[in-house]
């Protein structure tokens, strides 16, 4: 073997070596980020996942955030062309406002953009009463929401968030989960996305124009939400969000000075770190458990795809289990779901594809050009073989 052959293989290993040590080395560097707010969370919107947790489940007053639960329950139960009158209770509700006046009417879209845009604490107060057919009515909603979404430490007593007593309380993890409920509504995302929107004022020459209190639409490539919140007791709260390549984060500090940079250090580190992992393929062949028998001929396939956001290092610790009604897998069964592939993570069960009976296709029936793809990667093979033992 010539000198130049074996400086080259030398290298080529080497080259392979840092390959396979830098994600790993990547992620052991990649440090939490530093943060002004007292309780913060990072949630993937898709998976739920928490990435990130400072005081996650302390309970703390949450300010205005509490309007993404007013706002959600409402899209969820109300109609939006409804036409809303305004009660007298909602007139010259303290704190912010859209300055609704006594029997105004508006549909009840157009309160929901005031209530999450300028987070009109009269917007609020109207559709609770119009959906709840009272305030306390509508707190009821609200509170049976949160048990349903997993807010396990939250407690609603008013639909705005004012500091009306020590009973109206959530967490930053328990506010990522809503948040993450919340925009996967179609309706609500496209309102706490909106830059600025004008919507009607009656007995006026002129429309409200609302401009959204959100900087974070402005500050941030991708932020698509979701809502600010400020009380002199709760101080500076905020729910962000924001989508890249397909894929959304959201962000909750509560009391945090510096609120804008704390969510943007936040999701910069989240999109970073944490890459969305492909554990299994659409169409994929699975095997099944020892103990389980499958007939010649036919296979179990996945019917769809799952991914879930990973660091480098954690993609080893998933653990994949087939499940399967039947203990024996026969043709007979072609078509139909025999069971599920499930993933475990860290003692839990994140997730799981559905496997389908399918009769296999012999070779002569491969379209032509997986059979001449299959020939040219086994010479690949061969041609690679043969450079890695020059």
């Amino acid at each position: 073997m010539s000198v130049r052959k074996t400086w080259s293989g030398v290298l080529v290993v080497f080259l392979f070596i840092q390959l396979l040590l830098s994600p790993v080395q990547a992620a052991a560097a990649a440090a939490p980020p530093t943060l002004s707010a007292e309780g913060a969370a990072l949630i993937d919107v898709e998976s739920g996942r928490i990435l990130y947790s400072k005081n996650g489940q302390k309970k703390m007053r949450i300010a205005s955030l509490t309007k993404t639960m007013t706002a959600i329950v409402a899209i969820e139960s109300g109609k939006l062309d409804d036409v809303v009158t305004v009660p007298p209770e909602a007139v010259g509700v303290e704190g912010s406002s859209i300055y609704l006046k006594h029997n105004e009417k508006l549909t009840l879209e157009e309160l929901l953009y005031g209530l999450m845009l300028r987070s009109g604490n009269d917007a609020a107060v109207t559709i609770a009463t119009h959906v709840g057919g009272s305030v306390p009515g509508f707190v009821h909603l609200m509170n049976e929401k949160a048990a349903l979404i997993g807010m396990t430490n939250t407690n609603f007593t008013n639909p705005h968030g004012l500091d009306d007593s020590n009973l109206h309380y959530s967490t930053a993890e328990d506010m990522a989960k809503l948040s993450a409920y919340a925009l996967q509504n179609p309706t609500f995302q496209q309102i706490v996305s909106t830059k600025v929107k004008d919507i009607s004022w009656e007995g006026e020459e002129y429309n409200r124009r609302l401009l959204n209190k959100n900087k974070m639409l402005h500050l941030y490539q991708g932020a698509d939400g979701v809502k600010t919140g400020y009380t002199k007791l709760a101080k500076r709260c905020l729910a962000a969000s924001a989508t890249r390549d397909g894929r959304q984060l959201a962000t909750i500090t509560l009391n945090a000075p510096d609120d804008w940079n704390d969510s943007a250090k936040m999701l910069d580190w989240g999109f970073r770190n944490f890459p969305l992992k492909e554990l299994a393929s659409l169409g994929q062949t699975v095997q099944p458990d020892i103990g389980v028998t499958i007939e010649d001929g036919i296979r179990l396939i996945t019917t769809n795809s799952f991914s879930y956001p990973l660091q480098a290092e954690e993609a080893g610790e998933v653990q994949l289990r087939v499940v399967t009604a039947e203990s024996n897998i026969t043709e007979e069964m072609s078509g139909k779901i025999a069971g599920f592939l499930q993933f475990h993570f860290k003692d839990q069960m994140i997730g799981q594809v559905p496997l389908i009976v399918q009769r296999e296709k012999p070779a002569w029936a491969q379209p032509q050009e997986a059979r001449s793809g299959s020939f040219w990667q086994q010479v690949w093979r061969l041609v690679a073989g043969g450079l890695w033992s020059a």
